[in-house]
């Protein structure tokens, strides 16, 4: 199991709040997405390797009628490796 990057879990939490805010069930979600229903559950898992990609992430912005820039910091994150 790969270890989730500051700036991967900021997209996952941004993604999870729109989510809760519009009262969608994660099955709900990634089946909006034209995904697996247990695929937003993934996501969101510690326990998961599973992670939004950029076409993900434009869906989802269609879904919630937001900018693809919601689900990004305003500032990036400077990370040590």
């Amino acid at each position: 199991m790969s270890k989730v990057s500051l700036i991967e879990q900021y997209v996952i939490d941004k993604v999870k709040e729109k989510r809760i805010a519009s009262k969608m069930t994660q099955a709900v979600l990634s089946v909006s997405m034209d995904l697996s229903p247990k695929f937003v559950g993934n996501v969101e898992s510690l326990k998961s390797n599973d992670k939004y990609n950029l076409n993900h992430l434009n869906k989802l912005a269609v879904i919630f009628e937001c900018s693809i820039k919601d689900f990004f910091p305003e500032k990036p994150f400077e990370q040590i490796k």
